[in-house]
């Protein structure tokens, strides 16, 4: 089952449930003098592990008699949030502060799983004097309180492999103006180098958000149709002709063989790690995805690759026309916020704030990739020095967009990927779009949509 179909289900089903005392009686671990951190930890991410255990040497240090007890998830992205949900159900499971996607802040503070901690950050010098107002909403839900503090943010472009370029007769410094403009240079790729693959978006199954986000989205926000919620109407769009012509473009690229296959877009292991090799390899031509990727080339990641920065090149994507705006790029980013089930909030406050101050926020952001969320980071040396593409994928941020907040965005979202996981293995766009938009109208309520 669907990681996400799980995460909904369990959402729908928590709302029903009676919640835990917020802030008294045992901690989540069960034990008021211990707090439980989870996080994801697998090959393709070893960062967080490293930075979780700096963390908590410095966080007891400082708290004389709190043990930080980690709890790490061995999983890839599309199953850590399934299994967070399942530990969170039960107060003797659940974490007391816990790596939360922003995407999934709403639906999460919705079914009662997180604490708002408005009254904590309010005490926080940093909070008010060095936060970026506008990372902080990546935190805050509908209801207006704080459940998460940001701890980096992204933006989505194209990599590309200059060397490829050139002998296919392509700029090294390109800059599509349009969705054929892209698909043109993974043809001519094609044509004159048999053996490389024109080019990577992440698809199928196993992408799950990062095919919502980082392909299907990205595509939706450069059509006419612009939007996946329209905020003024307070209406998820759907049907969406933009979305249609999001899916068309996945067909495109599946009949003309321009990604990866059907079958490596279901493999489980192949976008995390073997699309990282095969990039340093010379394999692939470019890439649709997010500015972190140079962590998997730097010394320790996944395919470590000396000449990265030198090879690959960096661009915008483009509207579906070239139309005004004339580029796309949507930001998102990680977030760590405390349990509802929490027996020990001020404890569990005081790891995050020590997690996130002005050195360790400094060091999860050049571990990572990540763009930094504090001004007093911003210009920290060390983030340019390690990725001298960070500039320009901070200079996305200027124009950006960001999905909906809003707790039914994950089935919406879930919706999007059965319906991009169809195209990708023969389905037809317009079907699969009616479909998808016939799933958000029963997620969400056919009050709550309008044809766009």
């Amino acid at each position: 089952m669907r990681a996400r179909t799980i995460a909904a289900g369990l959402a729908v089903a928590a709302l029903t449930l009676p919640l835990a005392a917020c802030g008294g009686g045992d901690s989540a671990s069960g034990d008021a003098k211990t707090i439980k951190i989870v996080y994801r930890n697998y090959s393709d991410f070893p960062q967080m592990d490293t930075f979780m255990k700096a963390v908590k040497k410095e966080f007891e240090a400082a708290n004389p008699g709190i043990t930080a007890q980690l709890t790490p998830v061995s999983s890839l992205d599309s199953d850590y949030l399934a299994k967070v949900q399942l530990m969170q159900r039960s107060p003797s499971t659940a974490p007391d502060v816990l790596f939360e996607d922003s995407f999934n802040v709403n639906a999460d503070a919705a079914a009662g799983y997180l604490l708002p901690i408005d009254d904590y950050l309010a005490k926080w010098p940093d909070w008010n004097s060095q936060f970026i107002p506008t990372t902080k909403q990546a935190g805050k839900a509908v209801d207006g309180k704080t459940y998460a503090v940001p701890m980096g943010t992204d933006s989505r472009g194209l990599w590309f492999n200059k060397d490829i370029f050139a002998k296919a007769g392509l700029p090294t410094d390109w800059q599509p103006k349009t969705w054929n403009d892209v698909l043109d240079a993974a043809r001519k790729i094609k044509q004159t180098q048999p053996d490389v693959e024109p080019m990577y978006m992440p698809l199928g199954k196993p992408a799950a958000e990062a095919m919502s986000m980082q392909s299907l989205e990205m595509l939706l926000y450069g059509t006419p149709t612009k939007d996946l919620f329209d905020e003024k109407a307070g209406k998820w769009v759907a049907p969406s002709k933009g979305f249609e012509d999001a899916l068309g473009y996945v067909r495109t690229v599946m009949n003309e063989h321009l990604a990866q296959t059907a079958a490596q877009a279901e493999d489980t292991q192949w976008a995390q790690t073997q699309m990282p090799l095969l990039m340093s390899q010379g394999k692939i031509g470019f890439m649709m995805d997010g500015g972190w990727y140079a962590r998997y080339w730097e010394p320790g990641g996944v395919a470590p690759w000396p000449e990265w920065s030198k090879t690959l090149g960096t661009t915008t994507f483009p509207t579906q026309n070239g139309q005004a705006p004339g580029k796309v790029t949507l930001s998102g980013g990680w977030t760590l916020a405390v349990g509802a089930s929490t027996g020990n909030a001020d404890a569990s406050v005081k790891f995050i704030q020590t997690a996130l101050n002005k050195e360790n926020s400094a060091s999860i952001d050049v571990a990572c990739s990540w763009l930094p969320v504090r001004e007093d980071v911003k210009a920290d040396p060390r983030l340019a020095e390690k990725d001298p593409t960070e500039p320009f994928w901070s200079s996305l941020v200027s124009f950006t967009r960001y999905r909906p907040t809003l707790p039914e965005y994950p089935q919406v979202s879930n919706a999007m990927d059965v319906a991009g996981d169809s195209v990708v293995n023969g389905g037809d766009p317009a079907k699969a779009a009616q479909q998808w938009a016939q799933d958000v109208a029963k997620a969400v309520g056919s009050d709550k949509v309008k044809t766009g």
